[in-house]
């Protein structure tokens, strides 16, 4: 039986039931108040992530230094950065192949980055996603292996039998996250916690943090040789920006590389990083919104819809004029990446809402969306659905698609799988999100089978329509300091959702539009507390117009905290995501 909904709301503005944490969570953050000196809000976001009482200091400071895995624990590690090294020290022909998405670009700037301070160089490859679509391909790979003595490949490569066997003439390292096959190709070192031979304590690394770890290794065999390598701290920002741009989950390392990888970033030390920061208009310290939201997007937009390697050039840059202009034109396509997935997103949630949003998968296909639009828009209707979602755009009979999933449901795996049985031509990925090429004539089975295949992990009993709140506040307790401490129980992201407070029985004192969809409004307690809120969007739904004629009707609010920097005065905003009239 299903526990009673939050405050009553079963069905909320936007059509959704409020759920409130469990009986478990309750009493865990009850014990947390009385047997440490936070207050109740922070220890109800650390009864949700599991935190002890005795645990809970450390957690709210995690040290890098007590997280940090030993690299040697990865299956050739050592393999990889003695060559690495061996490369630098004989002056040897290096070059980088890295994936098109930002995790791919951090991946390789912390390479390039590392061997400039090291007077070494490298020859940077980032495939075109269209001509030559994910990972190696045997061509680049023999072309590169011709005039080179060693290929490191990026955030790709598990998979690539065929293309790493064309680079016969170099040693080829693979650096990689993706899942692994039951075999794996035949590269010097393949470091990846998601081969099958790992144990998975590492598995939710991603390339960029397997990047640094080798790097942690080199500078430890440098040591070992009686010299030092570059500064690695210093490059926490690009870990951090690739962790939360991938998706990985905001646990255990992964949480004290954003951590330290922001406070790095504040300091605006890496040129491309400080360019991006200025078009993307960012006038406060960098947050894991930040990442995600508007940098990771803009360094995307070169491997979505322009040139596949200016985001890794641009974070790789030392140089401020290459810089803005490589940010000036990431943003511009970003601008035109937008324009192009509104018209895919309104052809995809139209064609999965007619298949209905209750499947185990949704998804979506049509003839000539952009390859490099699909992901985006599959994180569209994943978010719509709250199911797994595939969006695949068909040109000449191939259908090149890309899936997001949901927390507790691993995409990546079935995915592989279907490669397997043949109803795919290639396809990889990891838990949270992957990609597929398919034959067009083949799309409806592969997806009524993969559907099968997600419904064995209960891809179909998800609700939609719920809501998870963490508890109420008053808006008198939500200060600046309250915020700020419980953005120290963060960065949140994937598998560390941000806490969503519920506002109760609020009265609406001003309601206005602002732009052409959002909604600001202030709302008091009657007892003398006051908030301002903002509510993107809240137009293109039912939230904007309920305000706008609100008659004095009451509402419970449910939304996150901000903290609003205008004009050197610090305050507290709720963005708001939800109401229900009280």
């Amino acid at each position: 039986m299903a526990e009673t909904a939050f405050l009553g709301v079963e069905a909320s503005l936007t059509s959704r039931r409020w759920v409130g944490p469990g009986v478990e969570t309750t009493r865990a953050a009850e014990l947390l108040t009385q047997r440490t000196a936070l207050p109740p809000a922070v220890c109800q976001v650390l009864a949700r992530r599991g935190v002890a009482p005795d645990a809970a200091e450390a957690f709210l400071a995690p040290a890098l230094r007590d997280l940090l895995p030993d690299p040697r624990s990865l299956r050739d590690m050592e393999t990889a950065a003695g060559r690495f090294l061996r490369a630098v020290k004989g002056r040897e022909r290096i070059a980088v192949f890295a994936d098109y998405d930002v995790d791919g670009g951090s991946s390789a700037a912390l390479l390039l980055i590392w061997l400039r301070q090291m007077g070494a160089r490298a020859t940077l490859y980032v495939p075109d996603r269209i001509d030559e679509g994910y990972g190696p391909n045997e061509e680049a790979m023999a072309e590169l292996a011709a005039t080179h003595d060693l290929i490191i490949c990026v955030d790709c490569g598990t998979l690539s039998h065929g293309p790493i066997a064309a680079a016969s003439q170099a040693d080829v390292i693979v650096l990689d996250h993706h899942l692994g096959g039951e075999t794996l190709p035949d590269a010097l070192a393949i470091v990846n916690p998601n081969r099958q031979d790992e144990d998975g304590s590492c598995a939710h690394l991603c390339a960029a943090a397997v990047v640094f770890l080798m790097l942690v290794e080199a500078g430890r065999q440098l040591r070992e040789a009686g010299t030092t390598g570059p500064d690695l701290m210093a490059m926490l920002d690009l870990v951090a920006l690739a962790t939360v741009a991938d998706v990985a989950p905001l646990t255990g390392v992964n949480r004290a590389f954003v951590r330290q990888g922001l406070r790095v970033m504040a300091r605006r030390a890496r040129p491309g990083l400080s360019a991006l920061a200025d078009v993307a208009r960012m006038e406060t310290a960098p947050t894991a919104y930040h990442l995600g939201f508007l940098l990771g997007p803009r360094i995307n937009a070169g491997g979505r819809i322009g040139q596949a390697d200016l985001g890794a050039r641009l974070l790789a840059s030392d140089d401020p004029h290459e810089t803005a202009a490589l940010a000036e034109r990431l943003d511009t396509l970003n601008t035109e990446r937008r324009d192009v997935e509104a018209a895919v997103r309104a052809a995809a949630l139209a064609q999965a809402e007619t298949r209905g949003f209750d499947a185990p998968l949704v998804w979506a296909s049509g003839p000539d969306w952009h390859p490099g639009v699909v992901g985006i828009v599959a994180s569209r209707l994943k978010e719509a659905s709250n199911r797994p979602s595939i969006v695949i755009g068909v040109a000449d009979g191939i259908g090149k698609g890309s899936g997001r999933s949901v927390s507790g449901i691993d995409l990546g795996a079935p995915i592989q799988r279907l490669a397997a049985e043949g109803l795919l031509i290639k396809g990889g990925g990891h838990k949270m999100a992957a990609g597929l090429t398919v034959a067009e004539d083949k799309i409806e089975a592969a997806m009524a089978r993969l559907g099968e295949m997600l419904a064995k992990q209960g891809a179909h009993l998800g609700g939609p329509a719920d809501l998870n709140v963490t508890g109420l506040l008053m808006p008198g307790a939500a200060t600046v300091e309250l915020t700020e401490m419980i953005e120290q129980a963060g960065p949140f992201g994937a598998a560390a959702p941000a806490p969503r407070y519920v506002f109760a029985d609020m009265q609406i004192l001003f309601a206005k539009r602002v732009g052409e969809s959002h909604l600001k409004i202030s709302f008091g307690d009657g007892l003398g507390g006051r908030m301002d809120a903002i509510a993107f969007g809240a137009f293109d739904g039912p939230m904007g117009p309920a305000f706008e004629s609100h008659g004095g009707a009451r509402f419970h609010l449910a939304g996150r905290l901000d903290i609003n920097d205008w004009r050197g005065r610090r305050s507290v905003q709720l963005r708001l995501e939800d109401a229900a009239r009280a």
